[in-house]
């Protein structure tokens, strides 16, 4: 099983996580939100990315040891997937959001065989929706679609519930929750802070601040 904590950690020590409760975010669902986290950061780090590769195979290896072919979520788990799968020698693809609107008119990028059971690498939970979007893609290709594997969720109940309504396996390396510890025991947070993340957290779609 991942560290969660020590996920946290590498997330925090890379600047991947910035938290502005003064100065929200505004995500693109409307939502004002005190914390961001850009995963993609990590990208730039090479001891924090080979960490963070090795947590993502060992996550793969253990729970989901049926997986034939890995696919990456466009554009942030595409980075991720391929690293992954390159590490397992596993076949690898990646969906995009839309189809190319040129050339072969693509969603899905790369060699897909029907019936194959196929993992499916992500950066980010929110709301899940459109990281459940890639699974419908690949199962109206023939895949079957055997879980999901992400770095980071906010742990939003919508989305909790959204994966169980599309009977879709969700396994993270860390959460909102070990984020959120993390960030106290470092010092990152003071105690105002943290009660600004923890009221976000409860209803995120009605927060404004602090």
């Amino acid at each position: 099983m991942t560290n969660e904590k020590a996920v946290a950690a590498r997330l925090l020590q890379v600047s991947a996580v910035q938290v502005r409760p003064y100065e929200p975010f505004t995500w693109a669902s409307g939502w004002k939100s005190p914390i961001y986290c850009d995963n993609r950061r990590v990208l730039s780090h090479p001891y924090e990315r080979d960490f963070m590769k090795s947590e993502l195979c060992s996550v793969i290896f253990e729970q989901f040891p049926e997986a034939e072919s890995l696919s990456g979520v466009a554009t942030a788990g595409i980075a991720w997937g391929a690293m992954a799968a390159d590490q397992l020698k596993l076949p690898y693809s990646y969906v995009r959001p839309k189809p190319k609107e040129h050339g072969m008119g693509n969603q899905i990028e790369g060699e897909i065989v029907a019936g194959q059971k196929v993992l499916v690498i992500e950066d980010l939970i929110s709301t899940g929706k459109s990281s459940l979007q890639v699974c419908e893609v690949l199962q109206a290709a023939g895949m079957e679609v055997i879980g999901m594997v992400a770095i980071f969720s906010y742990g939003f109940e919508v989305a909790h519930q959204a994966f169980l309504d599309a009977g879709i396996r969700l396994v993270t390396l860390t959460g909102y929750a070990a984020l959120i510890e993390q960030a106290i025991e470092s010092g990152k947070i003071d105690a105002t802070t943290q009660a600004s993340l923890l009221n976000w957290r409860e209803n995120p779609a009605t927060w404004a601040g602090i």
